[in-house]
């Protein structure tokens, strides 16, 4: 059988271990040439480790699939450009970027440093903007490639005491997003996906009441292998045509997410004061405010 990515060369960000190795792994099932990127840090960007990426390196080539680790860091964009360079003098070319790479630093908004707000935008949102920039330079010189980067419902939908996590990953919506409406006349793709599966960065988030234990428990029956086919397939021609998309997967469920879009408008023929927005505006919006929901609050269900 011919593998969705046969003749493709793939960079996986973050795939030493969790939700990467698997979209690593499968793609070396699928035909990919594999490019493991990670730095082997702790769940809080701290230390070093090739070892990681090694190992999923060997898994691949095991099974009979091409691949080489890097150890790279997506946070400085002169390291994002060796990782890119290093594939090209490998392969010969790059295909297909996988913007996984990511770290955790959960604290409540008032306890928050400026250098866990600056160090998780830096890896998520700066790294998937210098790895997707250095691939560019080759996409569009081959005239095709696609990217993959990772959003969360933190930041799509809302979560307790990760505001520097929400707004990298809300901000990759809007690079994806960009990137798709400016990179279309090269036959370059950008799509999202919101994973949710259990990691080791999720075994970082706090259960310090029932309800924030029961999430974690269902998080804990979702595998990080449920999230790698629906990489692998928006990093293939078979999802050719989607482009500018936000996906989010949940086990063996798969949701189209929504885009910002209005939803309900008012016009004032002699122009608005804010005694006018106090009397008429608010009273006529208000019913379709968003309420303070968290992503749990959403996605209320067990993972199926």
């Amino acid at each position: 059988m011919v593998g969705s990515l046969d003749g493709k060369v793939i960079v996986v960000t973050g795939a030493g271990r969790g939700i990467g190795r698997e979209i690593a792994i499968l793609a070396g099932k699928e035909g990919g040439r594999v490019v493991v990127n990670d730095l082997g840090g702790d769940a809080e960007g701290g230390g070093k480790d090739l070892g990681p990426a090694a190992e999923v390196v060997e898994i691949i080539k095991k099974a009979g699939g091409d691949a080489i680790a890097n150890g790279d860091s997506v946070a400085d964009p002169k390291s994002a450009d060796n990782i890119i360079a290093q594939t090209v003098q490998k392969f010969g070319r790059i295909d297909c970027l996988v913007n996984n790479a990511g770290i955790l630093r959960d604290r409540i908004f008032h306890k928050m440093s400026v250098d866990d707000f600056e160090t998780v935008i830096k890896v998520h949102l700066m790294g998937s903007f210098y790895m997707a920039r250095a691939a560019a330079q080759h996409f569009r010189e081959q005239n095709s490639g696609t990217m993959v980067h990772f959003t969360s419902t933190s930041g799509l939908i809302g979560n307790f005491g990760q505001a520097n996590y929400a707004a990298a990953k809300l901000g990759i919506v809007g690079l994806s997003k960009s990137i798709a409406l400016d990179m279309a006349r090269y036959n370059v793709r950008s799509n999202c996906v919101s994973p949710f599966a259990w990691s080791r960065l999720i075994g970082t988030i706090p259960t310090q009441t029932e309800a924030e234990a029961a999430r974690v428990e269902r998080m804990k029956a979702m595998g990080p292998d449920k999230i790698a086919p629906l990489a692998v397939f928006l990093a293939s021609d078979l999802s050719d045509g989607v482009s500018g998309q936000i996906f989010a997967a949940r086990m063996n469920e798969v949701f189209l997410m929504g885009q910002s879009r209005p939803i309900r408008g008012m016009h004032r023929a002699e122009g608005w004061t804010v005694q006018s927005m106090a009397k008429e505006l608010l009273p006529a919006m208000k019913s379709s405010f968003y309420p303070l929901d968290r992503s749990a609050d959403i996605f209320s269900w067990e993972p199926v």
